[in-house]
């Protein structure tokens, strides 16, 4: 099992910057990638990114591209979703999740085996 929680969420002004971070215990050797989703009031959870837990490799969304960044402490084993030049349009509910291997398409919900409770943060105009 593992456990992951997110915080960091928050509101910031259009263009400004919001750091989350995901803390996760239990069993995280096992953790082959750990992603960010989001999910907006009436819209389904979709994929921000994700990084490999030993390698440090990332991947990214359009939408999201050049501007957030994914990084991860072993020391700590948490996972952080540096967010810059952020839009109204980024105002979700963000979650972390952790997959044990590689799936089939890892920007799918059903990829991922844990979840983080989610963090709320919203861009105002």
């Amino acid at each position: 099992q593992v456990h992951l929680v997110d915080a960091g969420g928050g509101l910031v002004q259009a263009g400004g910057s919001l750091r989350l971070s995901c803390a996760a215990s239990g069993r995280t050797f096992s953790m082959y990638t750990l992603g960010w989703f989001r999910q907006a009031p009436g819209k389904e959870r979709e994929f921000v990114g994700r990084i490999t837990w030993s390698g440090g490799s990332t991947f990214y969304a359009d939408s999201v591209k050049g501007r957030f960044t994914i990084s991860r402490d072993h020391v700590k084993d948490t996972v952080y979703l540096q967010m810059n030049v952020l839009k109204p349009e980024d105002t979700a509910v963000y979650y972390c999740a952790a997959a044990h291997a590689l799936r089939l398409s890892m920007d799918t919900f059903g990829a991922y085996d844990y979840w983080g409770q989610g963090t709320q943060v919203t861009v105002a105009s």
